[in-house]
């Protein structure tokens, strides 16, 4: 099973939606959360699931919410994740994070 780290901007991307959908409707912000942690979960097991988008990155689209998480398969035996992006935003602006 492969460790999953967080860029420091994915992780503020994290936090920036799950008080967003919070706001929107209390509770939601936990939703958005419990998905992404499964979405990790999964990947820890089945880390090459996600398709690929660009040379060595890889997405896995949410479920439940139009976000993405996009990421990168390390040779440390971790998962970087890059983003948490919104399915709406502009493309590939997270494609120069390592």
């Amino acid at each position: 099973m492969k460790n999953v780290i967080f860029h420091p901007l994915a992780e503020q991307e994290l936090i920036d939606a799950t008080a967003y959908y919070e706001e929107q409707k209390p509770g939601l912000g936990l939703e958005f959360l419990e998905e992404v942690e499964e979405a990790v979960n999964f990947l820890m097991l089945y880390p090459e699931a996600g398709s690929k988008v660009k040379s060595s990155a890889r997405r896995i689209i949410l479920p439940k919410f139009s976000y993405s998480l996009f990421y990168r398969i390390l040779e440390d035996d971790r998962i970087r994740i890059l983003a948490v992006a919104h399915q709406k935003r502009r493309t590939q602006y997270w494609a120069e994070r390592e």
